[in-house]
């Protein structure tokens, strides 16, 4: 029996599926730590030189934001405040959360430090309502750690992330499958999860704006213009999203690349954006608490000619200064000297595997402590 009563027929299972977000999380924590900054705005992170980590709902009304450099950052908002993060208090709120989360179902799947999938279809507290569950859940969370946070609830992971940005912060939203196909024909394209700045605005280049303008095209016609994500967009566009929530997800690899609207070939243009991808994908990884030790840089050319180089350290990459320096030298080996129209960083060897090889390791004699 399906979960959810609605008129609609789905050509998959129905599951309710709740993805919580925890609002400005960085930031939202040195606020409560340190009672002086409430009401401020702030940046976490380095001031000299650094980028910004994460921005307070009181810097974002200024257009400051995560990953932008802090020069920016102060230029958008001269009085901005920053402070220095604190990784170990961040992880220490973010395992008190999740043991929030397995109160009601071992089916969590966390993305970050500061947000999860929540599978809760069958629920330790028979709760029917997934709507009630993420109303507990976000309660407890600010019961327990003085913190807010928002959610969206639906029948899978795509719906239920586009729905937890909808009422940020301190809100929560419900897509019901009778509302599904409403919701998503009047979405606008850039707030589909997957889709983007420079895929949105390709899209508004073809006259798509909303979901109703993406439904119009064949998934022929979307594969050819976005390759295999193509195939994605014609699925979420109907509501049609499969991954299950995967408790013990093993990332293997983080990558951030940016596709220019005009070819770069000048030598500084490309070492700013190094710098910034290097900056980027540190943020990221900081977020994560994931550490790598095998960069590679990816170089698309102006005629879609494509290369890549790796290196592999011994010892894992600590800094965006380590990353800068070494994509610097990757770039140093490119076989052409053309125009540049994509540049991407990506580190694998994560000490996520490591840690995915010592479960392997402990299944079989341990079989009984598996979902414990």
């Amino acid at each position: 029996m399906n979960p959810y009563l609605c008129d609609m027929d789905f050509p998959f299972p129905l599951r309710k599926i709740i993805h919580v977000d925890m609002d400005a999380f960085y930031a939202s924590v040195e606020q409560y730590d340190n009672p002086a900054l409430r009401g401020k705005p702030i940046a976490v992170g380095g001031e000299h030189r650094g980028v910004v980590s994460a921005a307070s709902y009181e810097a974002r009304k200024f257009g400051v934001r995560s990953a932008m450099p802090s020069k920016t950052a102060k230029e958008k908002c001269p009085h901005l405040i920053f402070v220095p993060p604190h990784f170990a208090r961040y992880k220490e709120i973010s395992k008190k959360i999740r043991e929030i989360f397995h109160e009601y179902t071992d089916l969590v799947e966390p993305l970050s430090l500061d947000e999860a999938y929540l599978d809760v279809t069958e629920n330790k507290k028979g709760i029917e309502s997934a709507n009630q569950i993420a109303k507990e859940i976000r309660q407890k969370i600010f019961d327990e750690t003085g913190l807010t946070a928002s959610a969206g609830i639906s029948i899978n992971k795509f719906l239920a992330k586009v729905a937890s940005d909808i009422n940020k912060p301190n809100g929560q939203k419900t897509i019901h499958p009778d509302k599904i196909e409403a919701f998503l024909e009047e979405l606008p394209v850039e707030k589909f999860y997957g889709v983007g700045k420079v895929t949105a605005n390709k899209m508004f280049s073809l006259g798509i704006y909303k979901g109703k303008d993406l439904k119009k095209r064949s998934v022929e016609d979307l594969t050819r213009m976005f390759g295999k994500s193509g195939g994605y967009y014609y699925n979420v566009v109907r509501g049609i999203h499969t991954s299950e929530v995967k408790p013990h997800r093993i990332q293997k690899s983080v990558a951030v690349e940016r596709t220019f609207f005009e070819d770069l070939f000048d030598e500084q243009q490309i070492n700013e954006k190094l710098e910034s991808l290097s900056a980027e994908l540190h943020q990221r990884l900081q977020k994560n608490n994931i550490l790598g030790r095998s960069l590679t840089l990816k170089i698309k050319y102006k005629d879609f000619s494509l290369f890549t180089r790796s290196f592999t350290k011994e010892e894992y990459f600590t800094s965006s200064e380590e990353y800068f320096k070494t994509s610097k030298r990757l770039w140093e080996l490119r076989p052409f000297d053309k125009a540049v129209r994509l540049l991407g960083l990506s580190l694998s060897h994560l000490n996520t595997e490591e840690k995915k090889q010592v479960s392997v390791q402990l299944k079989i004699p341990f079989q009984e402590f598996e979902n414990q």
